[in-house]
């Protein structure tokens, strides 16, 4: 039996190679998120069924969820994709703006772990959020971002405890820069580029393939004993301290 697949947010770079990485393996995978050329485009091209919904809407995930359990024959996991980026400083962030960061990030990886924590397979399955780098270290103009991060980072071991007797697993994926639309503003300008990639001690960006290999890694059975943990995908930024590198 095939294992089946949420995923929230699957109009993204991120979510796309997921969903590849994903089917590739043999698993089957259900797309949801509210960018609707976008994930019409990968559905096609992966014969995958989708629903076009607003992930902050309680209601909607929990349509999502229940959808994709019908539609798959059951559901052994879900991540949530769902994102943005706001380089801020805090007294230049407007009300509305930081409402936004939170909705967007805090509320859809809530909204999916109240829907899936009731709607996974009986004898288990695996939830993974989406937290970042800026949730371990201080980055400056980070403060709304990193706040939602970290939020969703308790949200993780909150869930972990909360589900553990029912063989729920609850983790998150914390990513440094990767090259994808979502952050072109900073990799595709010479200056903030070199600035970002001197942050990480590997020297460079990441991929979004990279990234899905590690949310595929957390969502299989196969890593049935890990669960509350923020898996970072970083290339050092969250936990090591660059130095400069010889030209």
């Amino acid at each position: 039996m095939s294992e089946n697949y949420l995923i929230l947010g699957a109009g993204g770079g991120i979510a796309n190679a997921l969903a590849r990485t994903l089917k590739g393996q043999g698993a089957q995978v259900f797309l949801a998120g509210r960018n609707q050329a976008k994930i019409e485009s990968i559905a096609q091209e992966l014969n995958s069924p989708f629903l076009i919904i607003d992930g902050t809407d309680f209601t909607q995930v929990e349509q999502a969820v229940t959808t994709a359990t019908e539609t798959l024959g059951g559901l052994d996991g879900a991540a949530n994709l769902i994102g943005s980026v706001l380089l801020k400083p805090a007294h230049l962030t407007s009300a509305q703006e930081w409402t936004g960061v939170l909705h967007t990030n805090l509320s859809s990886a809530f909204a999916l772990v109240r829907a899936a924590s009731t709607r996974l397979r009986p004898e288990g399955g695996s939830v993974v959020l989406m937290s970042s780098a800026a949730a371990e270290i201080g980055l400056s103009n980070h403060e709304a971002i990193a706040a939602a991060k970290g939020g969703i980072e308790a949200l993780v071991r909150s869930a972990a405890t909360t589900y553990a007797s029912k063989n729920l697993r609850f983790n998150a994926i914390a990513p440094g820069l990767v090259q994808t639309s979502l952050t072109e503003r900073v990799w595709n300008q010479p200056k903030a580029a070199e600035m970002s990639r001197s942050l990480h001690p590997l020297g460079r960006f990441g991929t979004v393939e990279e990234v899905a290999r590690a949310i595929q890694f957390l969502l299989s059975p196969q890593q049935s004993w890990i669960t509350g943990q923020v898996l970072g995908v970083d290339g050092g930024l969250g936990k090591l301290k660059s130095l400069a590198r010889p030209q």
